[in-house]
């Protein structure tokens, strides 16, 4: 063999370069890392051949590698095989891990010395030395050797060799490695797993001895799946055109597909085996071995139509190693994504996404759902709309374990096991527990994510028939209440039987009562649940039922009801139950009630037959009876009249729109209120509106009164606040505006007691209630409270020009002085008022009357009648009666003469502003009138010691001073006294 090599180099000196350079670039290039791979493959062959299980022991000692193995020794062929490149001499071996006769160049890239030998045949070596010295002592390759700086191939030219076998195995490679290469090797053997022998089935074990620690590897803790067969010679014609020669000699293809029992990251390099490792990436948590053809850097699968019929083998064995796995989570993580890390792995990907849809790999709760198609309409002569569905594809059985589907069937949805465990009722084909519904395998493999809100979606139709109410609670026990909006349309189970969409709205009761006339969407009793209430149901107290929309509507439609009797026994036993007072809830007042007569009537139309208020009222005022069947408290809690209906409102929007209670002149008392307020760009608002109805219809006013006045009646007699003005209630206003007092309205009267001035005009107030009673209902207190009051100064105007009127002349004085205050523009001028005239008070046109603003005046208009009051006061009176001052009826001309005197000088010591002098007139006469005396253009005019007297206390503004002044002017003497007498006023 020797020989041949060398005289093939020497024939041709470029054939020993091309065989150098080739082993170089196996060696340092497709197989400079797969020294292990190699021998273990070289093990399995000799296994195979043998028909022996394989063992391979590696021991690393003293910078040498040994490897031994059982099986069939080495031959001459193989020798051949080992010295040659590209040349195998497993070619006809089925089943061969090598096959491609360049594997063992392999131990090139560590070794310089290699040597085999077998127990029964014979060893031999290889040396990089020796064959240096063969090449180098030949002339024709001399300078060849010289150009390659003396490097040569190694395994070109095998040597008689001696090598001990240990025992129990028949072949043994002796390796002694470069000291650069003992790392390498070292942590080669460290990385040597179980996966090695996945692809090599005839290797059943190997033994590892590294610096005397040894450790065995087996094929075990795997699930392994294989494929394999043998081509046709037209499949061998179609699928290996492009393959070389001796690959097509070799007419058979293998996969496996390898995964770890336990969970967790895979133990091997995730690339493609073919069947050693590539540097094909697959980044899938599974080992595959498959003979793929190779490219010729032994590194990277080739392409081409054996490559494509061997990723649909690898895609059907995939499949089939998940079907066989146990069905749970963890196949998830088998699933392949879509893309991949080269372009082989996502053809593979592609390839087994593909079929996974449609293989049953999934474990299921429930049955899947059967494939129906409607008839086709094209095939029909005429649409039939009542033509049967056909179901294609029929429910299949379950398996003694239970339901398996296939990701096209399954539905997944996010929730607890005790959720699923009730929506597998539901929901065809549904994922246990512990399957996430949100990985993304889930997806590839086409299983339908079923949210929250399609899941109560399909709680309809056959699906939930015939469903007891304790099925939906224990449904409500399990769904998640973190959700609301997608529960808004979950079924509940009413009461009555029916079932609505929406939790929303329905009560709870929180009592056991009769409420089915109400047609409320109670809850089942056996179906309620917390959940419930948090997706929008209310808990149904007796109040809260009430104050339900349906219950208002069964009142206000409760004439029309095929069974009224039935709705009212439910409202009043809601009534009791909830603990309602009269005139909490106004609306109950229509509420068909029985009367005594047998006749419907509301309820506020209904007298209680021992009310108070049965005995009151003017017989035609059209109230019935109420029958004694019901207890007395919920008749008038609905509104049955034991005493006088209330009207409680709150918020009321004062104007005619919005506040209308039908209370008697209701519009009326808006108007007088806004009468009393200032201009409002908007109605104002009351807070808090209380109002007693049916006053219209009471004949007993006495006995009325002392109900009203009472509490808790007398509460609605209380005025109310309004824009910060105080207003009357409407119940104060209508009883003071009406005869409910003897015969009299309360405005028309007076306290007994009250305030003097009121005497003759207001008679005094039956007795029989308190003052404060009767005030509130308008009965008069005081002069200041009428004159306050709206309409209080015309009414005052009014009665002291009605001549059934006594009043004394102080008191009219007082009168007017009290009008004189008030702003003009709250009355209207009257056309009468009551004056004095000659000395007696009289009732005059107030074309005739005036007003005097000056005591020298009156001499010039004795002749009318006189509205009399304090000087100061006379304009504002003038004003508001709209009646002429004296001063503008009168010119007031001094129209005499007379001669200027000095003021006596005692006069000083009474007036002491008094003037110098003034005019003495032997006979006045003003305005060709005689007058004793005028105070005229800044001087005083007299005729006598009356008239200075009165001109000089006028003048001096001490008017009150005039008598004291005239009798000092008659007797000076008496000046001391009168000085006395001024000093004690």
């Amino acid at each position: 063999m020797r020989a041949a090599v060398l005289t093939a180099w020497q024939a041709s000196p470029a054939r020993f370069r091309e065989d150098a350079n080739a082993e170089e670039d196996f060696a340092l290039g497709g197989y400079r890392d797969r020294l292990i791979v190699e021998l273990a493959q070289n093990a399995a062959d000799a296994a195979l051949r043998a028909g022996v299980p394989g063992v391979l022991r590696l021991e690393l000692r003293d910078g040498v590698l040994t490897a031994a193995n059982t099986g069939a020794p080495l031959d001459a062929a193989g020798v051949e095989g080992l010295s040659t490149l590209r040349v195998s001499a497993k070619r006809d071996h089925i089943g061969a891990a090598g096959r491609f006769g360049v594997g063992f160049a392999a131990i090139v890239s560590v070794c310089d010395e290699p040597s085999i030998g077998s127990r029964s045949t014979g060893a031999v070596r290889w040396s990089r030395e020796e064959t240096a010295e063969v090449v180098a002592a030949e002339p024709g390759l001399a300078a060849e050797l010289a150009s390659r700086e003396g490097h040569v191939p190694l395994l070109r030219l095998p040597f008689p060799a001696t090598v001990e076998v240990p025992d129990g195995f028949e072949t043994s490679v002796l390796l002694p490695l470069r000291p650069s290469a003992v790392d390498a090797v070292r942590r080669m053997l460290e990385e040597t797993s179980p996966a090695l022998l996945l692809g090599m089935p005839a290797l059943t074990s190997i033994e590892i001895t590294v610096d005397g620690v040894t450790r065995t590897v087996e094929p075990s803790g795997w699930h392994v799946v294989s494929a394999s067969g043998e081509f046709a010679a037209e499949e061998v014609a179609a699928y290996f055109a492009d393959r070389p020669t001796e690959e097509r000699a070799r007419p058979y293809w293998s996969v496996r597909w390898a995964v770890p029992v336990e969970a967790g990251p895979l133990p091997v390099p995730q690339v493609v085996h073919a069947p050693t490792p590539s540097d094909e990436p697959l980044d899938l948590p599974a080992l595959l071995i498959a003979s793929f053809p190779m490219a010729t850097d032994r590194r990277h699968v080739a392409h081409g139509k054996l490559t494509d019929f061997l990723i649909e083998r690898v895609a059907e064995s995939y499949v089939r190693l998940l079907e066989e796995l146990p069905r749970t989570p963890r196949l998830l993580d088998l699933v392949p994504a879509l893309m991949g890390k080269g372009e082989l792995d996502a053809r593979i990907r592609r390839a087994i996404l593909r079929l996974l849809p449609d293989v049953p790999l999934l474990p299921a709760l429930s049955a899947p759902a059967p494939v129906v198609t409607s008839p086709s309409f094209d095939d029909a002569a005429l649409y039939d709309p009542d033509a049967a569905w056909q179901v294609e594809h029929p429910v299949r059985e379950p398996s003694a374990d239970g339901w398996v589907v296939s990701g096209r069937e399954a539905s997944a949805v996010h929730g607890s096991g005790e959720l699923l465990a009730v929506l597998a009722e539901i929901v065809p084909g549904l994922l246990p527990a512990g399957w996430p519904a949100r990985h993304p395998a889930l997806s590839a493999l086409g299983v339908r994510r079923v949210e929250l809100a399609e899941v109560v979606d399909q709680l309809s139709g056959e699906a939930i028939e015939g469903r007891d109410p304790s099925w939906w609670r224990s449904l409500y026990e399990v769904l998640p209440g973190d959700d609301p909006e997608a529960l808004g349309a979950l079924p509940v189970p009413l009461a009555d039987g029916r079932l609505v969409r929406g939790p929303r709205g329905t009560l709870i009761l929180s009592a056991p009562l009769d409420l089915a006339p109400l047609g409320l969407r109670i809850v089942h009793p056996d179906a309620a649940h917390p959940l419930l209430l948090r997706l929008g149901a209310f808990e149904a107290t007796p109040r809260a039922v009430l104050d339900d929309p349906l219950t208002k509507t069964a009142v206000s439609q409760s004439f029309d009801s095929d069974d009224p009797d039935a709705v009212a026994r439910a409202v009043l036993s809601l009534v009791d139950a909830a603990g309602l007072t009269p005139g909490e809830e106004p609306w109950l007042s229509e509420l068909a009630l029985r009367g005594d007569d047998g006749s419907l009537y509301p309820a506020g139309e209904l007298l209680l037959a021992t009310g108070a208020l049965a005995g009151l009222l003017v017989d035609d005022a059209g109230f019935g009876v109420a029958a004694d069947t019901y207890d007395a408290r919920v008749l008038t809690a609905v509104g049955v009249l034991d005493g006088f209906a209330v009207v409680n409102d709150s918020d009321v929007l004062l104007d005619v729109d919005s506040c209308d209670h039908d209370l008697d002149e209701e519009d009326a008392w808006l108007e007088f209120v806004h009468d009393l307020l200032p201009s409002l760009e908007v109605p104002p608002v009351v807070a808090e509106f209380t109002a007693i109805r049916d006053l219209e219809l009471v004949a007993d006013w006495p006995a009325a009164l002392a109900l009203i006045t009472r509490p808790p009646l007398r509460g609605a007699l209380l005025p109310l606040r309004v824009e910060g003005v105080e207003v009357p209630s409407y119940t104060a206003w209508w009883l003071s505006t009406h005869r409910v007092l003897d015969g009299r309205r309360p405005v028309e009267l007076r306290l007994p007691g009250a305030d003097p001035l009121l005497t003759g005009l207001y008679d005094e107030a039956p007795s029989g209630l308190d003052s404060g009673a009767l005030a509130m209902l308008g009965v008069r207190t005081t002069l200041t409270d009428l004159l306050a009051a709206h309409g209080g100064p015309e009414e005052l105007l009014e009665l002291l020009a009605d001549p059934a009127v006594t009043v004394d002349r102080a008191q009219l004085r007082s009168l007017w002085m009290a009008l004189a205050a008030i702003e003009p523009s709250r009355v209207a001028p009257p056309s009468s008022v009551r004056a004095v005239l000659g000395g007696d008070i009289v009732i005059a046109s107030a074309d005739d009357a005036v007003v005097v603003e000056a005591p020298d005046l009156l001499q010039l208009v004795t002749d009318r009648p006189l509205v009399l009051a304090p000087f100061d006061l006379a304009e504002s009176l003038s004003e508001l009666v709209d009646l002429p001052l004296a001063g503008e009826l009168v010119t007031g001309q001094v129209t005499s003469s007379g001669v200027e005197r000095p003021v006596p000088a005692e006069v000083k010591s009474l007036l002491p502003s008094a003037p110098e002098v003034y005019v003495e007139h032997e006979k006045l006469l003003v305005d060709g009138m005689p007058c004793a005396w005028r105070y005229f253009d800044g001087m005083v005019h007299c005729d006598g010691v009356d008239g200075l007297a009165r001109g000089l206390a006028w003048a001096t503004g001490q008017w009150n001073d005039r008598l004291a002044v005239a009798a000092l002017l008659r007797d000076p003497s008496a000046v001391p006294l009168l000085l006395a007498e001024s000093d004690l006023s």
